[in-house]
């Protein structure tokens, strides 16, 4: 059973980086907030595994913090959501803020994930609602989705409906509102594109 590990990025893909531990490649599959925060190829890293074993097949997946091993091992628990799944929850909604949606028992933002529709946010919010206390208690300063910005909220949700994770949106849209934060909704939009093709 492997648990964590230590080394370099020889690889990098988004839900997926390739880790060197003395010249033995690992494989993992990370969550997206893991990729943006592993740095680039070469990078020293140092990450928290777990072992996923199945008849056909030994997987791992890597983060940085155990609150998001935590919660990806609960989320495994729960009937209906396997690994990959888990890890795209991880993905699309940030851990703090996952946790406080569950307490909360927001399912309108739980169903925003990719690939997480109304049945399987409640059945995560039936599970899960008692067994986060442990985790962390509720926190009023997670972070929550920013109020009173619909051009933001607009562009995120289209660059959503061209098939891109939420993450990788919000991120592209940001930084073409830093550049020019007077931007309308089109040449924003462009500029969000161009971001996400470099």
């Amino acid at each position: 059973m492997i648990a964590f590990l230590r080394g370099r990025v020889l690889e990098k893909h988004p839900n997926r980086i390739v880790v060197d531990v003395n010249g033995v490649g690992y494989e993992l599959y990370v969550p997206l907030s893991t990729y943006y925060e592993v740095g680039d190829t070469g990078a020293e890293i140092s990450l928290r595994v777990h072992t996923h074993v199945r008849e056909d097949a030994l997987q791992l997946f890597g983060f940085l913090t155990s609150l998001e091993q935590l919660l990806f091992e609960r989320l495994i628990g729960i009937s209906g959501i396997g690994p990959k799944l888990a890890i795209a929850v991880l993905s699309g909604i940030d851990s703090r803020e996952l946790v406080s949606s569950v307490q909360r028992a927001d399912v309108a933002r739980l169903t925003r994930i990719p690939g997480i529709g109304k049945k399987s946010a409640e059945r995560i919010v039936l599970e899960l609602k008692d067994r986060l206390r442990d985790i962390a208690p509720a926190d009023e300063s997670a972070p929550q989705p920013p109020s009173g910005d619909q051009l933001r909220d607009d562009l995120v949700s289209a660059l959503e409906n061209l098939g891109y994770h939420r993450p990788v949106a919000e991120k592209a849209v940001d930084a073409v509102r830093a550049r020019n934060g007077m931007a309308i909704f089109e040449d924003a939009l462009k500029g969000a594109l161009r971001e996400l093709m470099r």
